[in-house]
């Protein structure tokens, strides 16, 4: 009997382990895809860019700042919608930041809320953003949903 329990308690063990271990390896992807997104936008790469989204009709992204409010629903309509951005935006030279605050992973899923600061030779702009991403059959994160809003006033 305490043999089994033993097997039992290092079999527990074990499991747990795999699982935080899964779990961190899914929190450092999601990072990297959320940088990626990121800086393919600012840097006007248009394929890295795609790459990082899933391409559903339930893609979401919205925008708020202190000239207005913006949202695309559907990755249709948000592929179209940057098509001029791709076509006439210069890369950045920004250096931006992200202050990670929740990680959550919920099987396929994930939500994500951070706070970006960008940083370049024109201007400053911090925004609380968030996003949410799905796994897809190949064990990749793609984000399907974008949401930011702009700090202001700016200090």
């Amino acid at each position: 009997m305490k043999q089994n329990a033993y097997f039992l308690i290092i079999g527990l063990c074990a499991f747990v382990s795999v699982t935080a271990l899964a779990q961190q390896k899914d929190v450092e992807a999601i990072k990297a895809v959320i940088a990626k997104e990121t800086s393919s936008f600012m840097n006007v790469d248009r394929k890295n860019w795609s790459d990082t989204w899933l391409k559903a009709p339930y893609a979401y992204w919205s925008y708020s700042d202190s000239t207005g409010t913006s949202f695309v629903e559907g990755w249709e309509a948000l592929n179209k919608t940057f098509d001029e951005y791709f076509r006439t935006q210069k890369p950045s030279k920004a250096t931006i930041t992200n202050e990670w605050q929740e990680i959550r992973v919920y099987g396929n899923g994930a939500y994500v809320r951070f706070v970006q600061k960008v940083k370049d030779d024109i201007d400053r702009d911090e925004t609380s953003q968030m996003r949410v991403l799905e796994k897809t059959k190949d064990g990749q994160w793609k984000v399907i949903c974008v949401g930011a809003i702009a700090k202001y006033p700016k200090e």
